[in-house]
């Protein structure tokens, strides 16, 4: 081959390959786009479900919660407890 035609085919090549990428970044910002608009309307749908179900069940969760958190408190000193009687069990 000569060196004209090897320079030709690496400016096409380059030429080439500009385009491809050019196409393939087009057809990912056209993806992102109908994902961004996807996640949009998901947003509204989830903050309409949390208006309509999970605001009314706030006041059942605390009042499920208030106890478990007393309950969570005294755990720690019934483990430490729980952990000596198996130390001296065990004879450790």
């Amino acid at each position: 081959m000569s060196r004209d035609l090897l320079i030709l085919t690496s400016y096409v090549e380059a030429a080439l390959l500009v385009v491809i990428l050019a196409i393939g970044l087009n057809q990912v910002r056209k993806r992102l786009i109908i994902i961004s608009n996807g996640l949009g309307d998901l947003g509204g749908m989830l903050a309409t479900v949390e208006a309509n179900h999970l605001r009314p069940l706030n006041k059942w969760v605390v009042d499920i919660n208030g106890p478990l958190q007393v309950i969570a408190g005294v755990l720690p000193g019934i483990a430490a407890k729980a952990a000596l009687v198996v130390r001296k069990a065990t004879g450790g």
